[in-house]
């Protein structure tokens, strides 16, 4: 067996520090802001890592609102099960939204706050019955308001208007219409409750989500300039993200220079590539932001609105 001795450090070759090549300065350190204004708080943020992304983040939307450049939302259904449409539509009214995509979970929980201000089930206590999703109002007031001649969102929205839903105030499906700003709404079918009802339509569901997928993708097709945010959706609006960017430049649509963002509460894989990395390859430059959405967005929004003002 080998005996080792303690190495010998002393001909160890030092540099000076002053030569060295440092990440981390000074000027980059967080500071105490002077007041309680929430402009003053990003400002205040350290420009390393994640508090220089969020920055640029909030640049850039700021950016493309100015020069009325798109900025698209694709929200995950866990955005709306935070309780936070109230954000999401003043922002809105704000100016700050261009479109909103929904996957079929998040079309779902909206038309439930609408309708009867509550949302989101126990799913363990269902499932051993059977019950879980099983409320019929939903299913059939979704299946019900799909039509052949409008998009999923576009339909859902304004049957709610339509029927002058109790909680339309709080859905960003109604507002949406309300506002006219499209919404659309991408499902995988056989992943939502309502496709276990005996009213589904496969075959409508699909020419519907099929709709929204080109409206979505003449959207992004204007996109140069623009943000796009995905928060909350780990795997169907990072696919049709990265399926509308290739069929809009197939199309003869540069769609380059664009800011990418992914808000999630931890790190997601189709989110990192299909929003942050493929995408922007070339031009363009993409953000993962971590952190819980009812604490990220509302902040968020709260700076976005204090800068424009």
């Amino acid at each position: 067996m080998i005996k080792y001795r303690p190495l010998n450090l002393s001909r160890v070759k030092t540099i000076s520090i002053a030569n060295r090549k440092s990440k981390v300065r000074l000027n980059d350190f967080a500071s105490v802001h002077k007041t309680d204004s929430f402009s003053d708080f990003i400002d205040s943020l350290p420009n390393i890592l994640a508090g220089r992304d969020f920055k640029e983040v909030v640049d850039a939307i700021l950016k493309a609102k100015r020069k009325e450049k798109p900025i698209v939302w694709a929200l995950g259904a866990h955005v709306i099960k935070c309780g936070l449409n109230p954000i999401i539509i003043n922002l809105m009214k704000k100016g700050f939204v261009s479109c909103v995509a929904l996957n079929g979970g998040g079309c779902i929980h909206d038309v439930e706050i609408a309708l009867n201000g509550k949302t989101s089930e126990y799913v363990e206590n269902s499932l051993k019955y059977g019950s879980f999703g099983m409320a019929h109002e939903t299913a059939e007031f979704i299946n019900n308001a799909l039509r052949k001649n409008l998009g999923f969102g576009e339909a859902v929205g304004k049957k709610l208007l339509k029927v002058m839903a109790p909680y339309n105030s709080y859905s960003i499906l109604a507002s949406a219409a309300e506002l006219e700003i499209p919404v659309t709404v991408h499902v995988a079918i056989g992943t939502d409750i309502i496709h276990m009802h005996p009213n589904m339509d496969g075959s409508l569901t699909g020419k519907v989500s099929y709709t929204d997928f080109k409206i979505f993708s003449s959207v992004v097709s204007n996109l140069e300039g623009g943000v796009f945010l995905n928060i909350g959706s780990a795997v169907i609006l990072p696919e049709i993200f990265l399926k509308a960017v290739n069929v809009v430049r197939n199309l003869g649509h540069e769609v380059r220079n664009f800011t990418t963002v992914n808000f999630d509460f931890q790190l997601q894989y189709r989110a990192m590539e299909n929003v942050v990395k493929r995408p922007t390859a070339n031009s363009g430059k993409g953000y993962y932001i971590v952190g819980h959405h009812e604490i990220m967005i509302p902040l968020l929004a709260g700076i976005l609105l204090e800068k424009s003002k």
